[in-house]
């Protein structure tokens, strides 16, 4: 069973590819994740877990309704993550994470994608023909979980150093509290108040009010709302203006499937 979540489409191509490849079940958990939902799964093969990666391991709000999911059946279980280039800590949290459930942790595999984060002027998003290729080179890394996991095989990556954990570990809890909030989310006059922003936010953060959105005390960046948009008239403070809003189905016509153009 692949389980996913997703903010902007990246790691849902993932798990969907995963689970097609792999003849698999295929599970969105944003749904599970915004009521609640802890009812047991089931699987009789190795589970998988997609998650994408935000500060250096998986979202916050993941990691905690993971540990609180019962899995029943196989006891082996698979992460791949997807991230702009660099996934930090997240296999070790991870590994320990799904060994504290007294499951068998099979490795992870890292997958990177194009970039989804416009709230910042860091790391800029890419150009179409940049993005066009991570995603024909992420079908590559795919292809090569699946083939591992076929076997049975664990999922080998890089090594993660203890100083990247004597940093991150102290530093993620501050930076999540400090630096991911909502204050700077606003709508322009192109809202319509169509609601989909609240309903893609995991963390039940939006509400609509008077016609509008507002954004609560919690957020985790996910650029879900900002992304998925249908008339862009979401914007965080200055730092988004102008950019493009990236979110995978854009893109869909690269990996020349036609279940992933179809809408």
């Amino acid at each position: 069973m692949v389980l996913y979540f997703s903010a902007t489409g990246n790691t849902e191509y993932v798990a969907r590819e995963l689970a097609r490849q792999l003849n698999d079940e295929c599970v969105d958990l944003l749904p599970r994740i915004k009521t609640g939902d802890h009812t047991p799964l089931h699987s009789n093969r190795p589970f998988i877990v997609c998650a994408p990666i935000y500060v250096c391991e998986m979202p916050r709000f993941l990691s905690k309704y993971l540990k609180q999911q019962t899995f029943t059946g196989s006891s082996d279980i698979y992460c791949a993550f997807t991230s702009g280039g660099y996934c930090g800590i997240a296999g070790p949290l991870a590994k320990s994470l799904f060994r504290k459930k007294g499951m068998t942790y099979r490795g992870h595999a890292e997958i990177t994608m194009p970039r989804n984060y416009v709230a910042n002027d860091t790391y800029p998003m890419l150009p179409p023909k940049q993005v066009e290729e991570r995603i024909c080179k992420a079908k590559a890394q795919i292809d090569h979980a699946v083939s591992c996991i076929r076997a049975g095989e664990d999922l080998c990556a890089r090594h993660v150093f203890l100083f990247e954990s004597l940093i991150t570990l102290p530093f993620n809890p501050v930076w999540c509290k400090y630096k991911l909030t909502a204050k700077d989310f606003y709508t322009t006059d192109k809202c319509v108040g169509c609601g989909k922003c609240a309903k893609l936010c995991p963390l039940n953060n939006i509400t609509i009010k008077d016609g509008r959105p507002v954004w609560g005390d919690t957020c985790t960046h996910c650029m879900a709302c900002i992304a998925n948009c249908p008339t862009e008239c979401i914007e965080y403070g200055t730092l988004s203006q102008g950019k493009e809003r990236y979110t995978f189905k854009k893109y869909r016509h690269v990996v020349n499937d036609p279940a992933y153009i179809e809408e």
